[in-house]
């Protein structure tokens, strides 16, 4: 089974913590604190492999994490860092946030490697915090957690000309004899599961690729059969050929064949209505005429025409009328922007990690403070206020950030309860 979506957990390597040590070495008694700094977690790196055209492998394995940095050891040696983990992807592959829906990246164009999520500094070591009144810090810095993120890959494909159409009126064959792609043909309802891309060479140098995007039906738009997926993969066509059986081989009328499958297209996306239109009216070598009827071509042109929508009579079994249909298209290419479809960023991952996420700090009676928030949250998380050296970060932590002072402006004094994610301290100056 094709597979263009997936669901995925990424996460980047946190960075080692800092080491506690002090020297100790023969006649020096009262050696100084020498523990390393940790390695910086390993980055989540998203990259294009061209050789990829699915995103099957995503459905065995959900979880992508970075290595974490290694601690900090003695004698100031600094911790290793963590391997960066690369991600392969298809090109064209979209990356959202999975809860919001906002686009990370479009792995297209000319991104074909991108940073995605930045892996944690490590932790300084207690070297770093001897000063003239504490020559023996029994504290190093704990090193930063990566980030991490529910990601939503959608796989778009990139062609030129998007072939659209209801199930078994001659994509697949058109695709065929027009192009290097050899699709599998039979003639069955959705025959075409999986897009087939090809590419068209025309006499001068002229060429470009072509989708057989699998047959819609009614109701694709609202996820009817396999609509989404299919829909997706038209966004990025500059194109679309309208493909229909003007013969009427299946009993179905071709005009309201047309006009359903707009409706789809309007339905899922409006834009799409406004992309330039090539209707090709095939399987015209299996028309019969019958009294008094009209032509099919005639009638379809009768509406279609007049908006700008040119109509060919084509057979794609025995490829009569495919190359006028295939140099009107190239033409309609050349008015057309050349650049491929970039979806721009709308989620920026740092702006939404804990170090960049607000603290609310308010007064809530006399002599009680709270300060609360995600990012104190977070803290707290990898912070052992049990131990000597994490209380000790945890009140670097306060003052750094600019929350003790704030809690000043607000009236702090000592003897003060101040509430911290649930639990009370006194504060003393």
């Amino acid at each position: 089974m094709f597979a263009d979506t997936a669901k995925i957990y990424i996460r980047s390597g946190k960075g080692g913590d800092g080491h506690v040590s002090f020297r100790r070495e023969l006649y020096v008694p009262n050696g100084g604190p020498d523990g390393g700094d940790g390695g910086k977690g390993g980055d989540l790196i998203f990259e294009v492999d061209k050789g990829l055209n699915t995103l099957s492998d995503f459905r065995h394995k959900r979880k992508y994490i970075a290595e974490d940095g290694e601690e900090g050891g003695k004698k100031r040696c600094h911790g290793k860092d963590g391997k960066s983990l690369v991600v392969k992807v298809p090109y064209g592959t979209v990356v959202r946030e999975a809860e919001s829906g906002k686009v990370i990246t479009d792995m297209s164009g000319d991104n074909l490697r991108e940073v995605i999520l930045k892996g944690g500094r490590g932790g300084l070591g207690n070297q770093h915090f001897a000063t003239a009144t504490m020559q023996a810090p029994k504290y190093a810095q704990p090193g930063k957690p990566g980030q991490e993120l529910n990601v939503t890959l959608e796989l778009k494909v990139i062609a030129d000309v998007g072939l659209v159409g209801f199930p078994n009126v001659g994509k697949s064959t058109l695709i065929s004899v027009s192009s290097n792609a050899r699709p599998q043909i039979a003639n069955y309802h959705f025959t075409t599961i999986n897009p087939h891309l090809g590419v068209v060479d025309l006499e001068d140098g002229v060429s470009f690729v072509m989708a057989d995007i699998p047959g819609l039906i009614e109701g694709a738009a609202e996820g009817v059969g396999l609509g989404h997926d299919f829909l997706r993969h038209i966004d990025r066509c500059r194109v679309l050929i309208h493909v229909v059986d003007a013969a009427g081989t299946e009993g179905r009328d071709p005009v309201e064949d047309i006009q359903k499958i707009e409706r789809e297209l309007e339905s899922y996306d409006p834009a799409l209505l406004e992309k330039p239109m090539v209707i090709a009216a095939n399987k015209m070598d299996a028309y019969v005429p019958l009294e008094g009827e009209e032509d099919p071509v005639e009638r379809i042109r009768r509406i279609w025409e007049p908006k700008g929508v040119k109509v060919f009579p084509i057979s794609a079994v025995t490829k009569k009328g495919v190359s006028e249909l295939l140099y009107h298209v190239a033409r309609l290419l050349s008015e057309t922007d050349q650049k491929p479809m970039v979806y721009e960023k709308e989620y920026d991952v740092n702006a939404h990690q804990y170090d960049e996420l607000p603290i609310s700090i308010t007064r809530e009676g006399e002599g009680l403070y709270a300060v609360e928030g995600a990012r104190i949250d977070k803290m707290l998380g990898y912070t052992n206020l049990e131990s000597e050296k994490g209380f000790n970060f945890f009140q670097n932590y306060m003052k750094e950030q600019g929350i003790i002072d704030r809690l000043k402006e607000l009236g702090l004094s000592e003897g003060d309860t101040v509430r911290v994610a649930g639990m009370e301290f006194e504060y003393y100056d």
